[in-house]
């Protein structure tokens, strides 16, 4: 029996194959392996940038010098002197906080980091504010009028040739002693401390204020076992302030 014949043309084509891979796919993957790559530029960026924040823990290493304005004081100070993040700006200012290294006196830097952030050694910074003048007296101003009328009468001697006498209970310094001596221009020298049984490691313990340039406040703390050294810290830190600050043009007389 005969085989049927073919009915098909011999110009008939078969239909086309497509790709395995489509160029939609392809645009897609291509797509996603960029995004990707981007992603990943991003992340290591940022987190390159934290990391550095999170190094500096609050902490500024820039020597650019600021322009505050107190009062009708001006002041020339270097950023990473400046303690507080918020305060790091030109302009005016109610106050404006420091720390220093003692005896350095200078700000913070990546070197000295382990000095500024572990408790156990920030016993060497000394912390200053400094804001316009609310009292017509510092600290020594006060000695005669207000604390001698609230001091115990009797007095021990201190360290460096400072005499030490306590605060009568209930007038808000408890726990508190006050050192008082001669510097050496003459005038009085006092300072309150905490008494070493109520002392603590909060870099602190002692503090003094005292009037520097037109209409400023500056006061001071430190830990209360470098009160040996009272004279020299004293010298130290009004001169760091009376080199930074200069009267406001056309400023009126105190």
């Amino acid at each position: 029996m005969a085989e049927p014949a073919y009915s098909g043309s011999m110009n008939e084509r078969e239909p086309a194959q497509e790709p395995i891979i489509s160029n939609r796919f392809l645009f897609w993957l291509t797509s996603i392996i960029a995004t990707l790559a981007l992603f990943s530029v991003g992340i290591s960026i940022v987190g390159r940038e934290y990391g550095e924040a999170l190094s500096l823990a609050g902490h500024s290493e820039s020597d650019r010098v600021l322009s505050v304005t107190i009062g009708r004081d001006s002041l020339s100070l270097v950023e990473n002197t400046v303690r507080f993040e918020s305060q790091r700006r030109d302009g005016r200012a109610e106050r404006v906080d420091l720390y220093l290294l003692w005896p350095e006196m200078r700000g913070y830097s990546r070197d000295d980091r382990r000095r500024f952030d572990d408790l156990s050694r920030q016993q060497s910074l000394l912390f200053l504010q400094i804001s316009q003048s609310t009292m017509s007296r510092d600290m020594s101003g006060r000695m005669e009028p207000i604390y001698a009328n609230i001091l115990k009468p009797e007095r021990a001697a201190g360290p460096a040739g400072l005499a030490i006498q306590r605060f009568e209970a209930g007038h808000g310094f408890d726990g508190e002693l006050l050192l008082s001596g001669q510097l050496p221009d003459g005038s009085l020298y006092a300072i309150r401390c905490q008494d070493s049984a109520a002392a603590t490691a909060d870099a602190g313990d002692c503090q003094r204020d005292i009037h520097v340039g037109d209409d400023l406040t500056v006061l001071y703390r430190f830990p209360n076992h470098l009160i040996g050294q009272w004279a020299a810290i004293e010298h130290a830190v009004r001169g760091y302030v009376e080199e930074r600050t200069s009267p406001l043009s056309g400023a009126s007389d105190r």
